[in-house]
């Protein structure tokens, strides 16, 4: 890799990455095969990662810093759903051949930018030139109390069903990006694109609901794949209500246009919220978070014994609802 003045993998770490990784000094400002990871005393290693592939994740034209962001995010929000903090990043980046040094200063940009504001440094990784798409894997690395995780598998019958902030974003800003939404000014699509592309994962909710949620989960699949998993691994079933479901005034506007567009809002994925049971009563608990951190929480439907996730009003708005949800494979 000798583009532009970038000079070989290792000038490239030192003038992008190096300088990210000042705040750990476990991370041996990069010059090391490995890095060193202390654990608190009282608390247990959380891994999660993610790989994000141009023109499957993301599009290739978008804005470098954004792409940075995004993978950074998305592999916190996989954190935030386990109610664990953040300690250190790990990144694996294959980059095109003709990837500029303009193009690598604004990504590490945006890399800092959430490095500094989820106090989560980039201790290790990996670069590669390579002749396919740009290619980006991030391991994020977190910590939890021992005696305290939130997991997918602990849904209990009659707990209430909740979602953060607003669902059904992320799939409209993808078609936004595309020139879909016809209907739909320029304020509200450039709301929805600025979802898509840059997530907000929900650390601070996550850690809140250790000693409040049965199980959670981020909407990465999509809301009703994505809480299927949950019913799956918890062997419980799920009761929903599509008019209970918080949308963003965009979304709303756009669905309003065009009923067609639900399947997205249930289905779509890119969230990146958090889906999260809780027992009746814990519902004052979940009423004072939401006010302390000034996020919404919405209660969304309940979990039943029977297997399956039902969304009640799908059959009266002739939605077909069969196999919603990103697969990689089908």
């Amino acid at each position: 890799m000798a583009k532009d003045g970038i000079g070989d993998e290792f000038d490239l770490i030192a003038r992008y990455f190096a300088p990210l990784a000042a705040g750990a000094a476990g991370a041996l400002g990069l010059t090391d095969d490995a890095a060193i990871v202390d654990i608190p005393d009282g608390m247990r290693l959380v891994a999660a990662a993610d790989a994000l592939v141009a023109g499957i994740h993301f599009l290739a034209d978008d804005p470098p810093g954004d792409i940075a962001r995004k993978i950074v995010r998305v592999n916190l929000s996989d954190l935030a759903a386990m109610g664990a903090r953040p300690i250190g990043l790990l990144l694996t980046a294959v980059f095109p051949r003709d990837v500029t040094a303009q193009w690598l200063e604004e990504f590490a940009g945006g890399l800092k930018t959430d490095i500094e504001a989820f106090e989560s440094p980039l201790i290790g990784g990996d670069t590669v030139a390579g002749d396919g798409p740009l290619t980006l894997s991030l391991t994020a690395l977190g910590a939890v109390p021992s005696d305290k995780v939130l997991t997918r598998a602990g849904a209990k019958v009659g707990d209430g069903i909740y979602v953060s902030g607003t669902v059904g974003d992320g799939a409209l800003g993808l078609l936004a990006t595309g020139g879909g939404l016809a209907g739909l000014g320029p304020e509200g699509r450039d709301y929805l694109v600025g979802r898509y592309r840059i997530p907000s994962p929900r650390l601070d909710l996550g850690i809140r609901l250790l000693d409040v949620a049965h199980a959670a989960v981020d909407l990465s699949d999509g809301l009703l794949a994505d809480l299927g998993h949950v019913c799956d691994c918890s062997g419980t079933g799920a009761r929903v209500r599509i008019d209970s479901l918080p949308l963003s005034p965009a979304a709303r506007a756009s669905v309003t246009a065009d009923p067609e567009l639900w399947p997205k809002i249930l289905g779509g994925g890119d969230d990146y919220e958090l889906l999260f049971t809780v027992p009746d009563d814990k519902e004052t608990a979940v009423s004072e978070i939401a006010a302390a951190l000034g996020l919404d929480l919405s209660r969304i439907g309940v979990v039943t014994a029977n297997a399956g996730v039902e969304v009640e009003d799908a059959e009266e708005m002739g939605l077909n609802l069969s196999d919603l949800g990103y697969r990689h494979f089908s």
